[in-house]
């Protein structure tokens, strides 16, 4: 087993803290400054969001919006379009699954 408290790892803001990874998915600790956002974007897995620490707003193309604190559990089809913003300082934790996922460009 292995496992690892969220709260207290040492991720830094653009360094993305991959946990683990297997052919089943992957697990990465995030943080974002306030103010900062994984601008649109679409992965090619399943993609989960779990946020740790600090406040987000999620967004999709046609307007959707959710925002939240500690808790907030979100999950994407793949390919589907979306935008992740910091409102404060804001660690979250992402999960792809399958990892890779089909069309990823690793697989080529």
């Amino acid at each position: 087993m292995r496992s690892w408290n969220l709260t207290e790892l040492d991720v830094q803001a653009h360094q993305p803290e991959v946990l683990a990874s297997a052919e089943e998915g992957r697990a990465i600790a995030i943080q974002l400054p306030a103010g900062e956002a994984l601008d649109e974007h679409q992965v090619h897995e399943r993609a989960w969001l779990i946020v740790v620490e600090g406040r987000v707003q999620l967004a999709d193309p046609g307007g959707d919006t959710v925002d939240g604190g500690p808790g907030l559990f979100a999950e994407w089809d793949p390919a589907e379009r979306h935008e992740v913003r910091a409102v404060e300082d804001t660690r979250v934790l992402l999960i792809l699954t399958p990892w890779p996922g089909e069309g990823h460009p690793s697989q080529r």
